[in-house]
């Protein structure tokens, strides 16, 4: 038996599929956080000539010289990558995994691309946040809201790298400051609930057959690599599947119960789904 279809059986019998996702999957995706490369230098040519930023990860993390430059980069960013995303093939080929059965994604990329590919936005948990929503820079009350059409025009209409000044959102509570809520670090706030549906999730499927589909996630991971092979462990009918590019690390105490693969994400996924949709 290959291993493919060792892996399509452990999917088909599984109760649940627990997604964990990391930058291994956004660069699967075009998006790669911390590349001066092609991509990044059409779309932010201009920001680099005159700011020097390096890649996006810079621009996120970066301290700019007005709020009209800041909402400049991350309006650019998020209409480019958020609201004119189309579902890639390794995308759609993961939603046909997954098909009809009890899932949860987490995940730290914030680009909003599994709900723009059908998954269930109530069971996505962008661990560190997202693009498309905003939030209080002063913290002054648990709301995101969504800027998604915002971004779109301040993208359309900044000059020089710079929004218009009457597009800059305000706090509709305190009318201070807001931020992207990927942008807000600690503070930042989940989408409401979906930390007490995760761990409903996880009590639901305790003891069950669950399936750990992990994605572009590199050893050193603390967010969710960690945790997920400790669920792994602590579940005694979990099974581990970790697909990564030239790494695969898998701790001893689980290996017996784990599949490695290491490739790119776009065809180990096509022949998992392959596997599984040729299964008799």
């Amino acid at each position: 038996m290959s291993k493919y279809t060792e892996i399509a059986k452990k999917i088909k019998e599984a109760d649940a599929i627990l997604v964990g996702a990391s930058n291994g999957l956004s660069i699967t995706e075009g998006i790669h956080l911390f590349a001066n490369n092609q991509a990044f230098q059409e779309l932010f040519g201009d920001y680099q000539r005159k700011y020097g930023l390096q890649n996006l990860l810079s621009g996120m993390l970066g301290s700019w010289p007005s709020e009209a430059e800041m909402w400049g980069f991350w309006s650019r960013m998020a209409d480019h990558y958020s609201n004119n995303y189309e579902p890639s093939k390794a995308m759609k080929d993961l939603r046909a995994i997954v098909g009809d059965k009890d899932y949860f994604v987490l995940t730290s990329n914030g680009e909003q691309h599994f709900e723009k590919a059908g998954f269930d936005d109530d069971k996505v948990f962008e661990i560190e946040g997202d693009w498309l929503h905003v939030q209080c820079a002063h913290d002054c009350h648990q709301e995101r809201y969504d800027w998604s059409v915002l971004a779109h025009e301040m993208a359309e209409k900044q000059a020089d790298g710079k929004v218009q000044a009457e597009l800059i959102p305000r706090c509709p509570n305190c009318g201070g400051p807001m931020l992207p809520n990927m942008a807000a670090g600690h503070s930042f706030l989940p989408k409401a609930g979906v930390s007490e549906r995760y761990q409903k999730f996880l009590k639901t499927y305790s003891g069950s057959n669950l399936v750990i589909l992990e994605l572009g996630i590199g050893w050193r991971n603390q967010l969710i690599k960690a945790p997920l092979m400790k669920l792994t462990a602590q579940e005694p009918n979990a099974t581990y599947i970790t697909i990564n590019l030239g790494e695969i690390y898998i701790t001893e105490n689980i290996k017996e119960k784990s599949f490695g693969l290491d490739g790119y994400l776009e065809s180990i996924l096509n022949e998992i789904r392959f596997a599984i949709e040729n299964r008799k």
